[in-house]
């Protein structure tokens, strides 16, 4: 026993932490998406800013960060954690702040923030792809400068200019950070029953008074203070969603001329002992009369923290690619260097008493599936990342026809890339402890830890079943079937593009998608018209639903790559990296036979009929325990 642990020890030494995928990072953004293009159009938001060169350099710097500074912190965040200390102090593993420290020194917090607020007024997206690293990294460290984006963009969004002013600076540097305020004791995803009460004291201040928890981030000792965005009831506000307002509550009060005031009574009951993400402090806290200020209008609170949300939702998503990849590369490493068993097909290593395993199909299709999730996921959420530059740019212009489209397409596209992505991130992660075998249970090896960290993924900020139900029952159906119509329109385009340029096996693809896309379509009104009789049919069939689309997402990502790769081969220009181009060209073949096959199966699930889920009496759920 200990002797097979000292081997695999020595085979993973300088492999056990991330390394950041630059080369399929750069692939992605220049040859699938070509970002010069595309940041030259942002001509009134900061693409003209976005150099190749200076790209270029962010790309690098930011891996650097995650692969030399990061990396190594996230097995001290799992085995360390958060300490509670007192109701106002709370300390991140050791190596945090000073990671942060350097974060903050280095300005990549404020890359795509206005210059007004002492941003470097870049384009979003360039955020988006460093988050890329460093969550692959060290997921728990990204979950702080991650919820503060989603503070400061509510700020932006909905705030006044007075509290614009007054925290923005600070958050933007990075010198304070921000969270959301949501949960609570009797409720999660049902805000309607939110309790948190909000006084007004006369003077354009409320008190703030309830219990929050599981609050991500929601106390720690890298930055000198925290904005709490705090959903609250008003004084004869209306039931329900309704009657919700947002408020800005300091963890500590900020003086007139910025400076730092006494603690606003805001205190931290707990952090929570979780399953995983131990490296970011869970928190309940208690509003105790604490000072805050509304932001935007009363009983708007819920469609305002939707900015934030909607943020959170895109860094779940994040989140699971990031597993699949670390996963990959942990997993890709240790199949090269283990030995077990003879090929089928015949010896390998005939020095050796047996064939490393990546030489088996079975531990192929885990590594395959790990790779397709990363890098197809990769595509999948910059490819919203620069839609959310072109809606900014509109909106900076003052075009509303394009802002709503884009934001209408960023509606469609974010509970899939939410719901889809934490579910293969977490099957990316299981995949990788499959392939390390016993030795993946084994915590000295770092494969269970991305298990742990992945899980909560597809849990909050809303589960896959909420996920499902807004893509299918608020956005597709309630839209009356545009939402589905235009997105299939969108995609008839973009494939019948590369069929009119390719040719061989990308071709078959692209017209198998083609196929897929209809199915698509037509299985979706075959839902609508079930949802007129049968309103619980939508729930069943919503998971399946967002699991099909997204399927077809990914494999239409990996069209759009391997036409990218096809097209290198065919300059001339790849000779160096031919196998790099291959590669891709395979993996796409790959998705197409096994992923997007799975959708056989959901086709039929998502009609599993209602009377199957919805027959069983709510008695029936029972259990004799006078027999045990």
């Amino acid at each position: 026993m200990f002797a097979g642990r000292k081997i695999v020890s020595q085979s993973l030494r300088g492999v056990r932490h991330y390394t950041a995928p630059l080369k399929d990072i750069k692939f992605v953004m220049n040859e699938v998406y070509n970002v010069d293009k595309h940041f030259a159009t942002l001509k009134e938001t900061g693409g003209l800013l976005a150099t190749p060169d200076l790209v270029e350099s962010i790309l690098d710097e930011t891996g650097r960060l995650a692969t030399e500074v990061l990396a190594p912190l996230n097995v001290v965040g799992d085995r360390v954690g958060c300490t509670w200390v007192d109701k106002h102090t709370t300390k991140t593993p050791p190596g945090f702040k000073e990671a942060y420290d350097q974060f903050v020194q280095a300005g990549w917090g404020a890359i795509s923030y206005p210059e007004k607020y002492g941003g470097q007024g870049l384009p979003k997206s360039l955020s988006i792809v460093q988050a890329d690293m460093t969550a692959s990294a060290c997921f728990t460290w990204t979950m702080y400068p991650g919820l503060s984006k989603g503070a400061i963009n509510t700020l932006l969004v909905h705030g006044s200019e007075a509290l614009k002013e007054k925290y923005l600076h600070k958050m933007i540097q990075g010198e304070w950070t921000g969270t959301m305020c949501l949960t609570e004791p009797q409720c999660g995803s049902d805000l309607g029953q939110v309790k948190t009460k909000a006084e007004p004291n006369g003077d354009g201040t409320y008190k703030i008074s309830g219990t929050k928890i599981f609050i991500s981030c929601g106390d720690h000792d890298m930055a000198d203070n925290i904005l709490h965005c705090v959903l609250a009831r008003l004084p004869n506000a209306p039931a329900g969603t309704k009657g919700i307002s947002l408020f800005a509550v300091p963890k500590r009060k900020v003086n007139a001329d910025g400076s730092l005031g006494d603690f606003n009574n805001v205190g931290i009951d707990r952090i929570e002992d979780k399953m995983g993400c131990h490296g970011s402090s869970t928190c309940q806290i208690n509003f105790e009369e604490a000072e805050g200020v509304l932001i935007g209008s009363e009983n708007k609170g819920l469609p305002h923290m939707f900015t934030f949300i909607n943020t959170s939702r895109v860094g779940t998503a994040v989140q699971g690619m990031a597993a699949a990849e670390l996963s990959y590369q942990k997993a890709l490493a240790y199949a090269k260097e283990r030995f077990s068993m003879r090929a089928l097909s015949g010896t390998k290593n005939p020095e050796k008493a047996a064939d490393f395993i990546i030489n088996h199909p079975g531990v192929r299709k885990l590594l395959m599936f790990q790779k397709a999730i990363a890098e197809g996921g990769r595509s999948m959420i910059y490819e919203c990342a620069f839609l959310a530059d072109e809606m900014f740019e509109a909106e900076v212009k003052g075009d509303t026809k394009k802002v709503a489209e884009i934001d209408d397409r960023l509606g469609f596209m974010t509970p899939i890339l939410k719901g889809y992505l934490t579910e293969m991130g977490l099957e990316a992660a299981n995949a990788g402890i499959q392939v390390w075998g016993g030795h993946g249970y084994v915590k000295d090896n770092g494969m269970e830890q991305i298990v742990r960290d992945v899980r909560i993924a597809s849990v909050w900020e809303g589960t896959t079943q909420i996920q499902g139900l807004d893509l299918l029952g608020r956005k597709i159906l309630l839209g009356k079937l545009k939402p589905i119509n235009n997105h299939c329109s969108a995609m008839y385009n973009k494939i019948g593009k590369v069929l009119s340029e390719s040719s061989g096996a990308t071709r078959s693809r692209a017209w198998g998608l083609m196929l897929a896309t209809a199915e698509l379509q037509w299985n979706t009104f075959k839902i609508a018209k079930n949802a007129m009789k049968d309103k619980e049919s939508v729930g069943v069939a919503s998971v399946d639903y967002l699991k099909y689309c997204g399927n077809i997402t990914l494999a239409t990502h990996y069209l759009f790559m391997e036409h990218a790769a096809n097209k290198a081969l065919a300059s001339g220009k790849a000779v160096e990296e031919k196998a790099f181009y291959e590669a891709k060209v395979q993996m796409s073949q790959f998705v197409y036979d096994e992923i997007l096959a799975r959708n056989a199966t959901l086709k039929k699930t998502m009609f599993t009929p209602t009377e199957s889920i919805m027959g069983l009496k709510i008695n029936d759920f029972s259990f004799d325990y006078t027999r045990v």
